[in-house]
């Protein structure tokens, strides 16, 4: 590599060790025990556009409890959705349209930032005052709020802190040119 060859003898062999070392530090704060497998790869993005969220796993090796989460979560796919996408919570109240509620179809319309549980799936009759919660949950990915960046993951409201991508779990990032950069394990 032409890298080396300019690197004064040992130069390679110390920014390996740097790396491993920085490497374990890192992973050492987030699994404090050691008795976790490592990640998992990334799950499929839960939307294609308008900001979703994609989540990685890890085991328990240990025979009792681990301390730390076994899941993390980042945002994707944040690019702007083209205008006929429509609204996410609305498409998930209309897949509802075709499923009889008491022996009536309904044409189902989304029922926003409800203050006790924003990240149920509550939707309202077209042209009635009936209000159905049709989901326990909203697909991940959904705004807990219409004029919010915060998102619903897992059916709890996640605040993203006015930007992305983001992590849930306890992870550090860096800025680099005033941009905010994914957070590093």
């Amino acid at each position: 590599m032409e890298c080396c060859r300019r690197a004064t003898p040992g130069t390679p062999i110390l920014f390996l060790a740097f790396l491993l070392l920085s490497s374990r530090t890192a992973r050492s704060e987030e699994d404090r025990d050691g008795l976790w497998d490592a990640w998992g790869p990334w799950s499929e993005c839960s939307r294609t556009c308008g900001g979703g969220a994609s989540y990685s796993l890890r085991r328990c090796l240990s025979n009792k409890s681990c301390e730390g989460r076994n899941i993390r979560y980042r945002t994707c796919s944040n690019v702007d959705c083209p205008p006929e996408a429509g609204d996410f919570r609305a498409q998930q109240c209309s897949a509802h349209n075709d499923v009889k509620h008491h022996g009536q179809f309904y044409e189902w319309l989304p029922v926003s930032n409800d203050p006790d549980n924003p990240c149920s799936l509550k939707c309202q009759a077209k042209g009635t005052t009936l209000v159905v919660e049709l989901a326990p949950k909203v697909l991940d990915g959904t705004r807990c709020y219409t004029e919010s960046l915060d998102m619903c993951i897992s059916g709890l409201c996640q605040v993203s802190a006015g930007f992305f991508p983001f992590y849930f779990s306890r992870r550090f990032r860096l800025c680099v040119n005033s941009l905010y950069s994914p957070a590093i394990s």
